[in-house]
């Protein structure tokens, strides 16, 4: 029992990692160290109370490792620590030269959590002195200090925390929630437009290296796949460590604080904003003209903005607002007409002409492996289109999986 009581106050005197103890799972574990080893001091045996309390915590603790890691507590302790967002990733994460204090507390703690990965589960049942049936759990000897330096030494490719895991995240309040099921689209997923992509390519690739990177405007019809581009960059770029945060309207307002939180983290960050457009005498416009135009924050390095939109100048309008007794009419336009120019790069993707969607469908079918000849593609893609709202690499691609299925013959 000295040596359980031991552990439990090594585990009290966490400050790098001290946030592990509030896992459900660790929390459950600490309860039952605390529990034990209190009333270790006055009595060899557990009462009935004592020893269901004892038993409770046990088994709310199992049944948490099991769901979150498989029953393997070495395995789940691990994974936490190599995803913990604390005070010496951080400090690398900033480049700031560590203190030989803080790197004297990181092996101590990592030794301290090597031995709580091996705590078995014969030794709490033995000190609980239960003699009916406890689901046990399994351990696994890791070397944690080898573990976690490979794993901080790319702390800027693999970030920390939800950033380690998710590619995509949308904010909830103030919080950065991440996406379950992003959308999987691959760049490579995507035909024809090859020079537009290529500009938010190149764009993106600055970013990733630390060199100053534009905000991107991607305009033009609906369906030519500016979404799915800005998307598919999260995917293929994930492990060079780029993340993508979905901004809804409402929330433009909340950019610059999201910008300064950010800005510490060692990953990069693309804002995207899909779907830009305003009403009259909408005040999210000046706010977020404010942003790409520099306030009193400036953009930091590892973040830009990019968004979509089908209309040049966002703001909708009607004729009789156009000739509405606006005095300065003038000014008026030029003032909705200039956040596109706020952008650094403003990328066109304009509806196909047949040739280039024609080629877009021959492009997927081949992809699919679609055994149809290129006349007969050619007919039906055409007749789809028409059927539909006009050519676009939406249309085409609808077009070619529909063929693929049988569901067009």
């Amino acid at each position: 029992m000295k040596d359980l009581a031991k552990l439990y106050k090594k585990v009290q005197t966490l400050v790098i990692f001290s946030s592990l103890p509030q896992d459900e799972a660790l929390n459950k574990l600490n309860l039952l160290m605390e529990h034990l080893c209190t009333l270790s001091e006055y009595q060899d045996k557990l009462d009935l109370n004592n020893q269901a309390i004892a038993l409770k915590y046990y088994s709310e603790f199992v049944g948490e490792l099991y769901e979150k890691s498989g029953g393997n507590l070495s395995d789940h302790i691990i994974n936490l620590i190599l995803d913990d967002q604390n005070v010496y990733s951080k400090s690398l994460s900033l480049k700031r030269e560590v203190p030989a204090s803080l790197k004297e507390c990181l092996a101590k703690e990592l030794d301290t959590l090597s031995q709580l990965s091996l705590l078995q589960s014969t030794t709490l049942k033995q000190k609980i002195g239960y003699e009916g049936f406890l689901l046990e759990y399994t351990v696994t000897e890791h070397d944690f200090e080898k573990l976690y330096l490979e794993r901080i030494s790319q702390i800027h490719q693999k970030g920390f925390g939800k950033f380690a895991k998710h590619s995509t995240f949308m904010l909830e309040d103030e919080t950065l929630i991440p996406v379950q099921k992003p959308d999987k689209t691959s760049l490579s997923d995507l035909m024809g437009y090859r020079a537009q992509r290529r500009q938010v390519i190149d764009n993106t690739k600055a970013l990733i290296n630390g060199n100053r990177a534009a905000n991107i405007l991607l305009y033009g019809d609906a369906g030519t796949g500016k979404s799915a581009t800005v998307k598919a960059l999260a995917n293929d770029m994930f492990d060079q460590g780029l993340r993508l945060i979905e901004i809804k309207k409402s929330q433009y307002s909340r950019i610059p604080k999201l910008m300064d939180t950010l800005s510490t983290n060692p990953l990069k960050f693309i804002l995207f904003i899909d779907d830009l457009s305003f009403s009259k005498d909408d005040d999210d416009f000046s706010s977020l003209k404010a942003i790409l135009e520099g306030s009193v924050s400036s953009k930091s390095d590892n973040i830009t903005i990019y968004a979509t939109s089908n209309r040049r100048h966002f703001v909708k309008e009607s004729f009789s607002e156009r000739d509405g007794d606006d005095l300065h009419f003038s000014e008026t336009m030029e003032e909705i007409s200039s956040l596109s120019d706020r952008f650094g790069l403003t990328i066109t993707f304009s509806r196909p002409n047949k040739e280039e969607y024609l080629s877009i469908v021959f492009e997927l079918a081949e992809k699919l492996g679609l055994n149809v000849s290129h006349d007969q593609l050619s007919v039906k893609a055409e007749a789809f289109a028409i059927r539909r709202s006009g050519r676009s690499p939406r249309v085409a691609k609808h077009f070619v999986e529909l063929m693929n299925s049988g569901v067009i013959t």
